[in-house]
């Protein structure tokens, strides 16, 4: 396959373009974060025989696994690129390990204020071109059948995972930097936000239709915390990924952010300038629509714990959680990614029954 080829199939569901960009949709749209992974038997024999970074770093076995869901679940209404926040920190120069059980290992991770001055800003994102060569092979086998999602870590979560070590309960090192250095900390922030933009721009040159920008972490902050080290970052983000596709006279594409934990914050998410708003499962479909209005699209959020209910009750819960969104201006989702021991069967009365509620 020509990873330069931008000639792509015409795409024939549109369904997650038009529900994110406000226009009428025939049934809701419908997709899984982590919908490529861990839960599927055919992911698990690609990983039997590669390691994990090994699947993200080469095109044909990404866009493989990224394909694996759309087999075997007929109503999903989007794919998403297979890869992980984490390759950011790898372009960087930090060495990340995924180990079997554990998730995620950096062997060193930060330690003080004066480390950030040895990262490698400079060609990171001509490190990652192997996520632009997965989105375009991955734009071709999928032969238009829906969209393409590309997406990134944010910059707090990145920053996070890069002081921790790994994934944290406490994120104590995190949160001692932000009482300790927070010069520092939004000196990497920055750093990391200028990385991003190029990252997400270059997605989608390769052919990423909408992209999603994980916050991870937000459930370790608090909304003055949220406000001061995670919000002005999104910011800049959406605007610089839009005046970049601007300037390279790319068309624009609609943006996600899911702030996982940051229900404390939807007003000020709603004026970030992103087309949907993902939410996690705490919080009410009904009084987040109250404080974001109508003009914002809204994505979520089944507990991913209710996909280990009997399928009569997925199918309830499923049909209520639609019902309380509306078909207008709602991509439904889980509140979080798929947990690793879901049922097969749960995904196809999960994605059967948002076609079938309203």
């Amino acid at each position: 396959m020509e990873y330069s080829n931008k000639n792509f199939p015409e795409l024939k569901n549109d369904r997650l373009l038009r529900a994110a960009l406000g226009k009428s949709v025939d049934k809701v749209p419908v997709w899984v974060m982590r919908q490529a992974g861990r839960y599927l038997p055919e992911f698990q024999e690609v990983r039997a025989k590669h390691d994990f970074f090994t699947v993200c770093r080469t095109p044909e076995l990404a866009c493989e696994v990224t394909l694996q869901p759309l087999r075997r679940y007929e109503h999903l209404d989007a794919s998403i690129i297979f890869s992980d926040i984490l390759v950011i920190p790898q372009a960087l120069g930090m060495t990340v390990e995924m180990h079997p059980g554990v998730g995620p290992v950096f062997p060193k991770p930060l330690q003080t204020p004066s480390e950030i001055d040895g990262l490698q800003p400079e060609g990171a994102v001509s490190r990652l071109d192997y996520v632009g060569k997965a989105i375009t092979l991955t734009r071709h086998k999928i032969d238009g059948k829906v969209p393409l999602i590309g997406f990134t870590g944010a910059p707090f979560t990145l920053f996070g995972y890069m002081l921790e070590g790994g994934g944290s309960k406490t994120m104590s090192k995190t949160k001692e930097w932000l009482e300790k250095y927070p010069k520092d900390v939004h000196r990497l922030l920055c750093l990391l936000t200028n990385v991003i933009i190029d990252y997400v721009v270059m997605q989608v040159e390769s052919g990423a239709q909408l992209l999603q920008v994980f916050e991870s972490s937000a459930d370790h902050l608090s909304r003055e915390q949220f406000t001061e080290f995670s919000i002005p970052y999104l910011k800049d983000i959406r605007s610089g990924v839009r005046a970049k596709l601007t300037e390279k006279s790319l068309e624009q594409v609609p943006m996600t952010i899911f702030a996982k934990g940051a229900g404390h914050s939807l007003d000020i998410q709603a004026q970030l300038g992103y087309e949907t708003i993902g939410l996690d499962w705490t919080v009410d479909p009904t009084e987040a629509r109250k404080i974001v209005g109508e003009n914002i699209t809204l994505q979520g959020n089944l507990d991913p714990q209710d996909l280990y209910k009997t399928p009569e009750e997925i199918k309830t819960l499923t049909t209520e959680m639609v019902k309380k969104f509306g078909k207008h201006r709602y991509i439904a989702n889980l509140g979080h990614g798929i947990t690793p021991q879901t049922p097969l069967e749960s995904m196809t009365v999960f994605t059967e029954t948002v076609h079938e509620a309203i």
